[in-house]
């Protein structure tokens, strides 16, 4: 028995770990047989379509689109090569197809959140930055959680808020007089105006929505604004955006502790933990003061009204909590960024300036717009924005997967890759769609030769929009706010805000008329002068009596 033990131990030490490895081994062929059998699947079940030749079997056309100054261009670039329905090839052997064609794009919205739904890296990434929230839900819940806070954004909801927009134009007015009166500058100064169009924001949806003064405008610091000021001037290593282009098929890859998650995450916590204090005090407020109007129908006071057990339309604490986050991101970065490239497009076209301001001083010498005349009363003002929000969408692309087998109609035919003439197209359950809203909003395809000019004068036509632009569904036929039941729930809020705060009082001109605009990475991509640090764009700025 004794000669025997060490050859039993021996053997069992040799054996364990080759079935360690083997099974190993077994669940990545399993795991690779099923990939191969969902694709498989896939690319008999969808229509076969042209598209460009894949530069990179690792990264798909990821990494060109990522290197190219306007991926938009590239875009239409394909749909003109392609038709307006073509594929590009992802990472590691995956495609998705590019939606272009307004009935295809059309049908799509119509079916999201139920048809067409968040990809799992969408999702993943939503909710380490902001929770299971509006964002983040689809289908019912979604429906649910929007309901729940759409009187927050009514006509009527916005019209009582414009007087918040105005006081934060006035704290901006104010503090800039201030510097030009102390420097003495009859030439005006240069002011870094892109930091001064985050505080206005973030004041604004904190009294707007919360009924809480972050004071940025007043120079006061806080942990949320420090944390949204890093995204802009923190450096992306290549290590980051390599994980970003893999990330659509190992979406695991965006929890890895790289300094983009961890920015991430610190965000979450401290926008969690402001969150918190807000609910707090509002129950408090509420408990005390069960008639108080502002906490019916505010944003803080929908959510807390809704956090009852006994409400119709109820939501959990983690969802409460993950709507405050989403709405401090949307009313923050969205409108910060969209603020940035007005005063950018009016500081290089100084003529459409003079114009816009001749066309509000004229009208209201004296007073401020109200939210009616905002809305409707200032038609230079009115195309100046939606000039604005077609060449610089805040969220240029967005990404869905099939959850169901379906058929795109077209609005007009494309050659598949065995050259026949289709009118639609099957889509197979799995499928990657993407629209690229930059590339649609600037196609010159739909908006003419000029369509990548900023050019407010196109939407002061007898009739409007015309030319093939007028097929593109959504708000003005921009896909900017998107469509469908996924449409921006904030769509009237940032409109009004950009209104009441854009020039008035003063004047903006480039330091150097032949600087070069490039984009940034800040949370969102946002625009910076070529040789300044972090997303930077300093204009100069002269008082306008």
């Amino acid at each position: 028995m004794t000669s025997l033990t060490p050859s039993l131990s021996q053997l069992i030490s040799l054996t364990r770990p080759v079935h360690v490895v083997d099974a190993a081994v077994l669940s990545a062929i399993a795991w690779a047989l099923v990939q191969l059998i969902k694709t498989t699947r896939r690319r008999l079940s969808t229509t076969q379509l042209k598209g460009p030749q894949n530069p990179s079997f690792a990264l798909g056309v990821g990494k060109l689109l990522n290197d190219s100054p306007d991926a938009g261009a590239v875009y239409e670039q394909w749909a003109e090569e392609y038709g307006l329905v073509f594929k590009v090839a992802s990472a590691l052997g995956k495609t998705r197809i590019v939606l272009c064609d307004p009935k295809a794009i059309a049908h799509f919205y119509a079916r999201e959140t139920y048809g067409y739904v968040l990809t799992p890296l969408s999702k993943m990434a939503i909710e380490n930055l902001a929770g299971r929230g509006l964002l983040w839900s689809q289908g019912d819940s979604h429906k649910r959680q929007r309901k729940t806070l759409t009187p927050a954004f009514s006509n009527a909801a916005i019209r009582k808020l414009t007087s918040v927009f105005y006081d934060s134009a006035y704290k901006a007015k104010s503090a800039w007089d201030s510097i030009i009166e102390s420097k003495g500058d009859s030439d005006g100064l240069i002011i870094e105006v892109q930091n001064w169009m985050n505080h206005i924001s973030l004041d604004t949806i904190g009294i707007a929505g919360f009924s809480h003064d972050f004071g940025s405008l007043d120079g006061k610091v806080t942990s949320v604004t420090e944390v949204f000021d890093s995204f802009g001037t923190a450096k992306p290593s290549p290590l980051n955006s390599l994980f970003f282009l893999l990330a659509p098929v190992f979406p695991w890859l965006i929890k890895l502790p790289t300094s983009r998650a961890k920015l991430v995450k610190k965000l979450n916590t401290t926008m969690g933990e402001i969150s918190e204090e807000l609910l707090s005090r509002t129950r408090k407020e509420k408990e005390a003061d069960a008639s108080d109007a502002k906490a019916e129908n505010s944003i803080i006071g929908l959510l807390i009204k809704a956090e009852a057990e006994t409400a119709e339309l109820h939501l959990s604490p983690e969802e409460v909590m993950a709507q405050m986050k989403v709405l401090l991101i949307a009313g923050y970065e969205t409108t910060s960024v969209s603020l940035t490239w007005a005063l950018l497009e009016l500081a290089q076209n100084t003529e459409v300036q003079d114009k816009l301001r001749e066309e509000i001083l004229s009208q209201f010498p004296g007073a401020d717009p109200t939210y009616d005349q905002l809305t409707s009363g200032l038609p230079y003002l009115d195309a100046v924005v939606h000039e604005i929000l077609r060449i610089h969408p805040p969220v240029p692309e967005f990404t869905r997967v099939a959850a169901e087998d379906d058929v795109l109609p077209l609005s007009e035919p494309v050659r598949t890759a065995s050259g026949e003439l289709v009118d639609n197209i099957s889509v197979a359950k799995g499928t990657l769609l993407s629209i690229n809203i930059a590339s649609l909003n600037r196609s010159t395809y739909f908006w003419g030769p000029d369509a990548k000019v900023f050019n407010p004068a196109r939407w002061l036509g007898e009739d409007g929009v015309t030319g093939k632009a007028k097929e593109i569904q959504g708000h003005r036929h921009l896909l900017t706010f998107v469509d469908g039941p996924r449409t921006c729930l904030g769509k009237s809020f940032a409109i009004t805000e950009f209104k009441a705060i854009l020039v008035r009082n003063f004047s903006f001109e480039m330091v150097d008329p032949n600087a070069k605009v490039e984009m940034a990475r800040g949370l969102l991509p946002r625009p910076r002068l070529v040789g300044e640090e972090g997303c930077s764009v300093s204009l100069r700025v002269r008082r306008v009596e």
